[in-house]
């Protein structure tokens, strides 16, 4: 198994993971490269920790995606959302404008998930 710009690359998977693979749908089979190939994305990349050990760069993407996941889900389950930038408007943010703005930045990562921030234990 390998990652290589942003695909996740399979070869000589065994009968069983081959099926199990197959079924997601998530991967396609190369005939001549004899290989499964796709996105490295977190749905994918955590069904496959469920059947496989996966190796340590692999991994490492797989937890930073789920670390800023969970960032996302705790924005959007906050009562009164803080900034995490200054934003460029005339006008103050509405609090469902602030929780998406704040989530976009934590997504395309501009912004550090909060438990990486260094303001967060100050």
């Amino acid at each position: 198994m390998a990652m290589k710009d942003g695909q996740i690359l399979i070869k000589d998977a065994d009968n069983t993971q081959f099926t199990i693979i197959k079924s997601w749908s998530k991967m396609k089979w190369s005939r001549a490269e004899r290989m499964f190939y796709g996105p490295a994305e977190i749905e994918l990349l955590n069904k496959l920790a469920g059947i496989v050990r996966l190796p340590g760069p692999i991994e490492a993407e797989r937890q930073r995606l789920n670390q800023i996941a969970q960032a996302v889900d705790a924005e959007r389950m906050k009562t009164d959302p803080e900034p995490l930038y200054k934003y460029p408007v005339k006008f103050p943010l509405f609090k469902h404008q602030t929780r998406a703005a704040n989530m976009a930045l934590i997504t395309f990562g501009l912004v550090p998930p909060p438990e990486n921030r260094r303001d967060v234990d100050e």
